[in-house]
This record gives C-alpha cells, structure tokens and sequence, in this order.
C-alpha cells in the first residue's frame, strides 16, 4: 500500500471515529506542490499526549503554532503525508496555524485541550476538623472547590498544584466521600472512592448518675472540644459549659432533662450518644401531715430532692397550688375537689412519685333543729366540718346550695314543695353525706305552683297556676323585681305582666303571703329578644340546615335549656389569643343580601347572644365581606373608645349597617349595597386575649 492511500484510509476512519477535525483550509488540489493539512487530531487532546496532522506536501512544514503562541518546531516525525507532536503542558485551547516556506495555513477549527481530573490519594483518611488532608491525583490545579457530604465547601487550600492539593478539613464537614469541583458554571464533579473520616466527639463516661436537674455533670471522652451542644433527654439542648477540653466537660443538667442518653452536637451538626443512660435524680416522699386532711386547708410533704417538683397532683387528678417549697418540704393548699388516695409528686424532668394514702375528712351531722317545719323556714344543722358542705339535698328531689364558713353549724331556708326525709350533705368533694333522723315537713299554708311558662319575655302577660293562689299579696320576679299589672286573680290562676327590668336569664318567680311565707317556681328562661320578623331575612340559624350554619370555626352547634327559642343555637367558648375563627360561610351560598340591595338605610343587622364571660379583652369582630370592599363592626374593649362586651343573659345586639366600617372596623367608609357580599363573611375574635363563653342565634337582616 502506497503512502498516499494510507493517508486516506487513516484520514476516513479518524474522520470516522470522531477524533480528527477537518482544517477547513485551501480547496483540495491533486496537482498543487504547496502543503496543506486536510485535518489534525485529536481534538480534544492531552497535554503531553500526541497530536496529528495529516495532509499532503507536509515535508515543507517548518513550524506549527499552538495556543497561546506556543511554536513546535522539533517534530516527532514529519513526512508528506503525517506530523507528529507532542503537545507541551502550557497548551491552552485557541486557534492551530501550520507554517512552511510557503505561507501560513490557518485551521479553522479550534483545539480543544483534554484535561482529566483525577483522585489518586486522600491522605490521612482518618482526621479531626481544622486537620490538613492532602489530596494526589492530577490537573488538580483545576480544582476550585472541595466539598463535603453535607454541601460545606471548602474553597481555601493550604496549597495547590497539578499533582497535589492541600486543605485544612472545615469545622462543619462530616464523614463521607469528597467531590473535587473545577468551580464552571457547568463543573466538573469528581468524586473520591474513599471516604474521608471526620472525626466526631464520644462520650465514654458520665458522672454523677443518677443527676439532679440543675447540677453539675461530668462528660468523659475523645476529643470533647469539637462540641458544640449537649443534647438531654427529651431534646433539651445546652449550649454553654462550665468548662470543657479534649477529655471533658462540664455542663449544668436542664431543669426539664429527662432519662436517656445524652448526645454530644458537632458543628457539622453530626451527633454522637452516649455508651451510658443517664438516669434523673426522682424526690422521694417521707411524710404527709396532717393525715388525714382537710379540703382547703395546707398539707405539709416531706422527702428529698423536693426542690425538683414542679407539680403536687392529688387523687382524682386534682392539682394543687404549691405554697412554699425546700429541698426537704412542701406545702400546699388542698384543692376543695380532691378525693381520697395518693398524693403524686411530677418534675420537668417527666418524673413522678406517689405518695402512701391520703386520707380527708367528712362532715357529720349530729343535730337538725327544728326536726319538724314547714316549707321556707330555717332549719340548722349541727355537726362538724360543715364549711366544706356546698349542697343540701332534701326530700321530695329538692336542694339547697350554700357557701358556708362555719364549721359546726349551717342554716339553710327549706323549699317550697320539700318533703320529708333524710338530709344529704354534699361536699366540695362531692362525697355524700346522709342524716341519721329524718326532717319532717309539716303543711304549710302557701300557694303551690304546679304550672308556668318555661320561657318568658319582659312585658308578655304569663300565666300562673296552682292551689291556694288567692292567698298571694306579691308576685316577685329575677332581681327581686314586683309585678305590677295583673290580669286575672283566682284560686287557682294568676296572669301577670312580666316587668320590663326582669333580671334576664333563669331564675324563679316568688309568691309572698300575707304571713310572709314564701313559694316559688321552677326555672324560668326570662329572654330578651326580639322576635324573628322575617325567618328569610336570617343567615346565621346554627339549626344544622347547612344553608345557614356556620361553615367553619369555633362554634359549636348545641340543643339545651339555654336555647332562645326551642331551637339549637351556636356556643362558643375557649381561652382564645390573637384571632379566633369563630362561624363563617360564604356570601354567594343562598345570602339574602340581594333582598335589601341597595337600601341599607332601610335595615339593620340583629343578632340574639348571652355573653355568659363579658369579653374583657380582645374584641367580637362582624364582617361583612364583597366586592365593593372589606367591612367590619366592632364589639369589645379593644376598639377605640370602646368597653367590654356584655349581657344580662339572652339579648338582641342591634346594628346599623352603616356601623360596618372599611380598615378593619375603623374606616371612613360603609357598604352601599348587601347584593355584593359575595365572599366569605361571619364573625371571629382578635385583639387581645379574653376567656370567651357565649351562645348567638338567629342572625339577620330586619327592616327599621
């Protein structure tokens, strides 16, 4: 094979293969004498490594120029066809020009320099943070980044060349594999097949155990001064210690620390546990006195290392109120509620211990006086520990509660329609406590009311009936308030106007006699609200119809006796802080806002509510949110020139439209139309922090 063919042949397959790049220079003439390269490779090369240049004439070639203007003049060989080089180190990728005696042949394309970044050694591989690691390899030169398993970067070397890089390890680095980075835009990431070993802290011995909460404790180990934090059981993290080295540390125990193993923090965040659990010291109980004890009065709590509890919870989980408090003693106030049994002592540290029992007193009875009444006389009972007796049961399912503080007797006025019976005595506690005797209830010549309303409003005409009503001088309402209209008068009926100052809530109605004797109803609901007029107009029910219930919130959907008018109403209570949902729906599900339109002056806004805890704090905030803007009505003492929001039972909290103002309630501006409240709208609490309790019903639109 002639030289001209092995030219071609070699030039067809290294075109082929990709690795030669065609010169792109003068047109190819079979007949022209000058040289010329028809193309060179490899491209991308390795600096040290060969480069070729094929063409025809090449013998002429006296020079060839690579970047940065580096002039080869001694060849590896040259023929007519081949030129072989060895490309220096200080190659850089640019443009190639072949010289002859001709002239000068430009390539047209660009040598690319191949450069090979490679991890030969990782020297220690075993090291401590701030140590120096050496890293062999080549075109380590390159590198711009070392970084760490956790993403730490380090971007300072001690030195650098191509064959070596060295570097001190970061505080914050953790054990794993390195990746060398040339820092590009695009970078080239070399990973080590060997991992680096950060060296972490280990704790070999702890000291004391078991540890008081607040003392001192002692870790034992390696290289304890790479710590950064001391981790205790139930996450409490300390950050500062008493002292601290390579072997030890120093370091006060949290108050809250509770059993486990105590873990030591590094910078890189890495944690390390202890071979030992550390266990907290637990207070121990030597005494009760008194035993037995008295409800409301103090217990004395004797033991060890009492200084560390934090709660004295009695049988019933009753929790008491410390009053004073040593290492070796406690006192505490005994709640009313508690019961028989253990007295349980708890720490931060999540630590308990219960006491032997504890045993508490009972009233006795040992006199009624008178044994035999009538219904609403005195009677006094004898006995001991009367001031814990909150509740007298008598018979005929009657009661009587009472706030006593005298110890050996109590006087109670017996009810109307009691019966005879034993006396039950109900404590704080609630223990019963049963007469040995019997009171005997004598007739009484006093009217008995057999029927009434359950619910009255001021100025409605009730009706009363029963036996002997005739004998009634004066009908007395809630708030100790006398009837003064009447309609009929007879034997066994009464019809009575209900005053307009009734004392709203429940409470009795009592009947007076010429003899000053007494009677009285049942409960009676005496509400303050006004009547629904249009059952359309109204878009809070709370009578779980879902049109018009809240959607979300704190409101809860309730049916009892404190309903306004038979039907369920909201209740909303909790200890709320900052805003509070309380019920909300949306303005485009079935709000009647389209029936006032635009003559807001014409309606107000009604709501029914008993603010049962007055807000104190905070504010009731209405909103009534559309298109045309954000507005809110205020009701509490949060607001400017505002005062808590109270009533005296059931009320209706009338509001004029124009009272719902832009800004959060204390704008200039007020809706002009209620066929825009298109999205969601209700009332919420915010402002402050208050112990909220309140039950709302019927909210609504109503004419003026």
């Amino acid at each position: 094979m002639n030289t001209k063919s092995f030219q071609y042949i070699l030039l067809a397959f290294l075109i082929g293969t990709g690795i030669f790049i065609a010169s792109c220079g003068k047109d190819d003439d079979t007949e022209s004498t000058d040289p010329i390269v028809l193309s060179y490779g490899p491209s991308p090369v390795l600096r040290g490594g060969e480069l070729r240049f094929i063409g025809r004439n090449l013998d002429k070639v006296t020079m060839i120029t690579l970047p940065n203007n580096i002039e080869i003049k001694n060849f590896a060989s040259k023929s007519a066809d081949l030129i072989t080089l060895v490309v220096p180190q200080e190659t850089v990728e640019g443009e190639v020009t072949v010289v002859s005696s001709i002239g000068t042949q430009e390539m047209k394309t660009r040598l690319t320099i191949s450069e090979p970044i490679k991890i030969t050694t990782i020297s220690p591989l075993t090291a401590r943070p701030g140590a120096k690691v050496t890293i062999t390899g080549d075109y380590l030169n390159l590198i711009k980044s070392v970084i760490f398993p956790n993403k730490k970067a380090q971007n300072v070397f001690v030195s650098q060349s191509r064959e070596k890089l060295e570097l001190l390890i970061p505080e914050d680095a953790q054990t794993g594999k390195i990746v060398l980075s040339n820092g590009m835009p695009d970078p080239i990431l070399i990973e080590s097949d060997s991992t680096l070993n950060v060296i972490a802290a280990k704790a070999t011995k702890l000291s004391p155990i078991p540890v008081k909460a607040g003392a001192t404790l002692t870790i034992e180990g390696t290289d304890l001064d790479l710590v950064k934090a001391v981790i205790f059981g139930g996450n409490n993290k300390v950050n500062a210690f008493i002292s601290q080295t390579a072997t030890k540390i120093e370091v006060l125990v949290p108050a809250n620390a509770q059993d486990g193993n105590v873990n030591l923090e590094m910078a890189s965040l890495v944690t390390t546990s202890s071979s030992e659990v550390l266990e907290m010291v637990v207070p121990t109980i030597t005494a009760l006195s008194p035993n037995p004890a008295k409800n409301g009065e103090t217990l004395s709590i004797k033991g060890i290392n009492l200084d560390l509890v934090t709660t004295v919870v009695f049988a019933a989980d009753k929790t008491a109120t410390i009053d004073a408090q040593s290492a070796t003693e406690i006192t505490v106030n005994i709640p009313l509620d508690a019961i028989n049994g253990a007295v349980s002592l708890r720490t931060r540290a999540n630590k308990s211990v219960s006491s032997s029992e504890l045993n508490l007193v009972r009233p006795t009875i040992t006199g009624i006086n008178p044994s035999s009444t009538q219904s609403n006389k005195p009677v006094v009972i004898s006995g001991t520990h009367l001031d814990l007796v909150v509740q007298v049961k008598l018979g005929g399912d009657k009661s009587v509660n009472v706030s006593n503080t005298n110890e050996s007797e109590l006087t109670i006025t017996v009810p109307s329609g009691t019966l005879s019976g034993n006396i039950i005595l109900v404590t704080t506690n609630g223990s019963e406590i049963s007469s040995a005797n019997e009171l005997t209830i004598l007739a009484s010549n006093v009217p008995e009311v057999t029927g009434y309303p359950t619910k009255a409003k001021p100025g409605e005409l009730i009706t009363l009936t029963g036996t002997k009503m005739n004998l009634v001088t004066d009908v007395i309402f809630p708030g100790n308030v006398k009837a003064t209209t009447f309609g009929v008068k007879m034997l066994e009926r009464i019809d009575v106007v209900v005053p307009f100052n009734v004392q709203k809530g429940y409470g009795r109605i009592k009947f007076m006699t010429i003899d000053n004797e007494v009677s009285e109803t049942e409960l009676i609901n005496f509400v303050g609200v006004d009547n629904v007029k249009d059952p359309e107009l109204v878009f809070f029910d709370f009578n779980g119809t879902g049109v018009k219930d809240a959607w979300w919130g704190a409101v809860k959907i309730v049916n009892d006796n404190n309903n306004v008018d038979g039907t369920s109403y909201g209740l909303v209570e909790g200890n709320f802080n900052g805003w509070t949902d309380l019920f909300w729906r949306n303005g485009s599900n079935n709000f009647p806002g389209a029936t006032i339109g635009s003559n807001v002056n014409d309606y107000v806004v009604k709501f029914d509510i008993n603010l049962v805890n007055p807000i104190d704090g905070g504010n009731l905030k209405f909103r009534l949110n559309g298109d045309e803007g954000d507005f809110w009505w205020t009701w509490g003492p949060a607001g400017p020139g505002a005062s808590v929001a109270t009533t005296a039972g059931w009320e209706t909290i009338t509001v004029p439209i124009s009272a719902f103002k832009d800004n959060n309630g204390w704008g200039a501006n007020s809706p002009t139309s209620m066929a825009v409240i298109s999205k969601e709208f209700g009332m919420a609490f915010a402002d402050g922090a208050a112990n909220v309790k309140l039950y709302i019903d019927n909210v609504r639109f109503e004419r003026k």
